[in-house]
């Protein structure tokens, strides 16, 4: 009797604690959810409609490749349309040549309202040091790479900074990855925009059909962008010779253009040289051609957690042109002068404007490679 007593009152006691538990988990919210939530900067609720639709803007172009793979994935579960498709993929792949030819060029897709959202987000702008005469080719260097190279898009793949109201005659071709064409409905976007392939081939057919056309070079590339953190400007230069040979060989003129803020748009976890996460990188940009940098933004609905880019005033500098003599069998000793005189524009420039532009600067520009 007594062994039965001693469990029930132990029943009721163990019930009487776990309800109080319950009781406690009812009216105090856990710790991590109130840190997390705490930590995070929400927008607040009235934000006005301009500033809205500048971020939706930034967000359907940073989702736009995820859009149109998802968009092309849903075309194809309906079987009524699986000629046409069958269709456009023989014509895709085998046909169209326009990403190694710049033909598809749409001046009213590039002027759309949406292109001026998505500058004045940050906000983007561009700063022109002198007239460039339309009667030669050019080739812009662009300089940072950053995470993405969102002023580069603002610049030369849109007409939101005014590019060709600042440089008329003047038909600009920014250059990006060649399998970015590979995805369908997603090239398209690309090629109304300007966009073209960033092979020998692609340069090459541009340049040649003559006075006005331009193509512009991130030349930092992937490599650059493992070394894009906030208030830096590592440059990787010192042994991208290929484009100063190709405007060597077609006679264009070099620009080098310097967007100063590039860098502070977004947050890169540490991969210094020597580390794991360094080496992965390395690893898969030889396989990939392209690499993973491990960076963070702001989201939709809040100011420091997400992939969007922060809101940080870019300002994409184009400076003075090096006039290039045609030689279609540059030495190497050519090359590497014109690339000295390169180097030392693009110095001037940072020195020109850094106070103005770059004032919460770590450090000064450096070449790193």
């Amino acid at each position: 009797m007594e062994g039965r007593a001693f469990t029930s009152s132990s029943r009721i006691s163990s019930a009487s604690a776990l309800r109080e538990k319950l009781t406690d988990l009812t009216t105090s919210p856990l710790r991590p959810v109130v840190a997390l939530h705490a930590s995070i900067d929400f927008v607040p609720t009235r934000i006005p409609r301009k500033r809205r639709l500048q971020t939706l803007a930034v967000a359907v172009w940073s989702t736009v490749l995820i859009i149109c793979i998802s968009l092309f994935l849903y075309l194809c579960s309906i079987p009524a349309l699986w000629p046409f498709i069958a269709v456009y993929l023989v014509w895709m792949s085998w046909i169209d040549k326009s990403p190694v030819h710049g033909t598809r060029l749409s001046p009213w897709f590039r002027s759309l309202k949406i292109w001026r959202y998505f500058a004045e987000y940050y906000p983007a702008s561009l700063l022109k040091e002198c007239d460039l005469p339309p009667d030669r080719p050019y080739v812009f260097g662009y300089h940072p790479h950053g995470i993405i190279g969102m002023g580069a898009i603002a610049t030369f793949a849109t007409e939101a900074t005014g590019f060709s109201t600042a440089f008329p005659g003047i038909r600009p071709h920014l250059l990006t990855l060649t399998n970015n064409f590979d995805v369908p409905v997603y090239r398209e976007i690309l090629m109304a925009l300007g966009i073209s392939s960033v092979s020998k081939r692609s340069c090459s057919n541009i340049l040649k059909r003559g006075p006005g056309e331009a193509i512009t070079i991130v030349v930092g590339g992937a490599a650059e962008s493992l070394s894009a953190r906030p208030g830096t400007a590592d440059l990787t230069l010192r042994r991208r010779l290929g484009f100063i040979k190709v405007a060597i060989q077609h006679g264009a003129d070099l620009v080098p253009v310097f967007s100063f803020g590039e860098n502070d748009i977004y947050q890169q976890m540490p991969n210094d040289k020597g580390t794991t996460i360094y080496a992965l990188q390395k690893r898969f940009q030889k396989m990939f051609g392209f690499t993973l940098p491990l960076f963070h933004g702001r989201g939709l609905m809040n100011y420091n957690l997400g992939l969007l880019p922060y809101r940080h005033r870019i300002v994409s500098v184009i400076g003075r042109p090096i006039h290039i003599r045609k030689c279609e069998k540059p030495s190497l000793e050519e090359v590497t002068r014109v690339q000295t005189k390169y180097i030392e524009e693009l110095t001037r420039i940072w020195n020109t404007y850094k106070d103005e532009f770059a004032k919460t600067r770590k450090r000064e520009l450096s070449i790193i490679d």
